[in-house]
């Protein structure tokens, strides 16, 4: 593949940065080196260094990229949905989407968070993390006012429970992998999810509280 010789810095780093994406989703991503990076969209390795002095810059530049388009498609999603509930619906799905068309974004956040020291990775992922549960907590808190949800619903519970099937069906796709499978899974997963959360109208009865 022909890559332009000259480009703006900013699009010079979003390239490096997608590079390392595309390149965990074929190989461990432990072993990628910024020479592989470089050669991948035509940069000889010096040349990368004048935007990133490290592999170690370029992964916090992944997940400033990686924090900033999932946080933005969830946002999206959830704003065309017409309820709380399909708001929730409509995350979930969105964030499978985003594995699916990203599988090297998880490969890599495991990697990283199989290092022992608390890497600066670790701490943007721990932020991304509390955004993302805020805005679930938001849209649950929302539903128990509508009469949607369990209005004892514990919603840190079920926001970790929402992160958790999310991380289960993308820990089987690596296992297998076929991430795509987790497209087809992931309706079936959120209806049973759905389930436990929901205010049964028809009986008047709590479906479910962790307390």
């Amino acid at each position: 593949m022909a890559h332009p010789k000259h480009l703006p810095a900013k699009q010079r780093r979003i390239e490096t940065v997608q590079a390392l994406i595309a390149l965990a989703a074929e190989q461990n991503p432990t072993d990628i080196t910024t020479a592989a990076v470089a050669k991948r969209i035509g940069l000889t390795q010096g040349a990368l260094f004048r935007h990133f002095p490290s592999k170690d810059a370029i992964l916090k530049a992944v997940m400033e990229w990686v924090a900033d388009r999932l946080l933005a498609r969830i946002d999206r999603a959830a704003q065309s949905a017409s309820s709380p509930i399909a708001a929730l619906e409509a995350v979930f799905l969105a964030h499978i989407d985003f594995v699916v068309e990203h599988p090297g974004v998880p490969r890599m956040l495991i990697g990283e968070l199989q290092r022992s020291e608390d890497t600066v990775t670790k701490r943007m992922v721990r932020t991304l993390l509390r955004c993302y549960t805020e805005r679930l907590i938001r849209l649950m808190e929302l539903g128990k006012r509508q009469g949607q949800l369990d209005p004892d619903l514990d919603t840190a519970a079920a926001s970790t429970l929402f992160v958790g099937t999310i991380q289960g069906l993308v820990m089987q796709s690596l296992l297998t992998g076929n991430v795509l499978h987790i497209r087809r899974q992931a309706p079936d997963a959120f209806a049973i999810y759905r389930r436990g959360i929901a205010f049964d109208r028809s009986s008047g009865e709590k479906r479910f509280s962790p307390r």
